[in-house]
């Protein structure tokens, strides 16, 4: 039984005067123990508003977020007891941690909330922080957030988020604000911890390096929809969807500069335009330089709920394999499929005919 499952989940936003914005269109998958998920797509795609859906932040529209094969409570103890087992690291260590309150007071409180004796608290909170190397542990639960640099505010806010021993933890971007020679430390010890507890990760960020080293899975997001999902060398060396190789070939690299040019200036006048109708196609359809007229219709695997199984949102592979197709014979008789115009050219000069 996977350690939590996300059911056809559907988040709409609605405001005064405009119509419902869908930033979340029918997303499913599934997270196991010991495993770490990777959820990666460019800003504004809908990854955050996922983890805030998860953890009960935002209310859900449609769907079903299941803890354990039972559906996460919207109220009451319930909530609590859910909060308890579902918790989130969030990318702002400056604004995730109150400057009112001390370093020991933030591990501290959960311990308190979720049942912990109050004669073991103290113990418990010098324990944490110890995890997370910050020592001498019972001189930084004295201090306060504005005395700790990036780094280590970032390492309080994950020792508070697994001092309830959750099962699940959501990771938004939690490198992304921090100096490049200490996101390496962080994502070691987000590694570190998912081993040691037997985690459900899952890791939301725009670096495809590090989702691909540290995550065994990776979904790829885009316009509140799974486009592409797999394995993580599956997806980031082998993509089968246009998106995904855009992502890929944006990341810096001189392999990758040739190679970027067939699709970043492919349709120079519609790449930006992330917002454009697309009905009920394919939402990439507009930036796509590969668009056909069969991207005017749903693909048929944009949808699938599994993980576990190579799939990708695009209907170019679909038309591939039914171009390569060979015709069905009419008189029983096996016909080979249709040259390509090379080979027609091929044989058409040739001076035996």
């Amino acid at each position: 039984m996977s350690a939590l499952e996300v059911q056809d989940l559907v988040v709409d936003y609605a405001g005064r005067g405009v119509p419902r914005f869908r930033a979340v269109d029918h997303v499913s998958f599934s997270m196991n123990q010991g495993e770490t998920l990777a959820l990666v797509g460019e800003s504004g795609s809908g990854k955050s508003t996922i983890v805030r859906a998860i953890a009960q932040l935002t209310k859900v529209t449609s769907g079903r977020i299941l803890l354990d094969g039972k559906d996460a409570p919207r109220h009451g103890r319930g909530l609590r007891r859910y909060r308890g087992e579902v918790q989130v690291v969030f990318q702002d260590p400056f604004a995730s941690l109150n400057p009112s309150f001390s370093v020991g007071h933030h591990v501290r409180r959960p311990l308190i909330i979720h049942g912990t004796r109050r004669g073991e608290v103290e113990a418990e909170v010098r324990r944490l922080l110890e995890t997370v190397s910050l020592t001498p542990a019972a001189d930084v639960a004295k201090k306060f957030p504005h005395e700790l640099s990036g780094g280590q505010r970032q390492r309080v806010a994950i020792a508070r988020a697994v001092a309830p021993d959750p099962a699940v933890l959501l990771a938004d971007e939690p490198v992304s604000m921090l100096d490049v020679s200490i996101r390496l430390e962080i994502m070691n010890l987000l590694d570190r911890m998912k081993r040691d507890r037997r985690l459900a990760l899952l890791y939301v960020t725009h670096d495809l390096a590090t989702a691909r080293h540290f995550s065994t899975n990776i979904m790829v997001m885009y316009r509140g929809e799974i486009v592409e999902r797999g394995t993580a060398d599956d997806v980031i060396l082998r993509p089968k969807h246009p998106y995904t190789r855009l992502l890929a070939e944006s990341a810096p690299s001189r392999a990758a500069t040739a190679r970027r040019k067939t699709i970043i200036d492919a349709k120079p006048a519609q790449r930006e335009r992330r917002d454009a109708p697309v009905g009920d196609g394919c939402k990439f359809r507009p930036r796509c330089p590969f668009a056909m007229e069969i991207c005017k219709t749903r693909p048929r695997s944009s949808r699938r709920a599994t993980v576990r199984r190579r799939n990708a949102g695009c209907s170019i592979p679909i038309a591939r394999r039914r171009r390569r197709r060979a015709p069905r014979p009419r008189d029983g008789v096996a016909r080979p499929a249709p040259a390509c115009g090379a080979a027609r050219r091929r044989r058409s000069h040739d001076p035996r005919r």
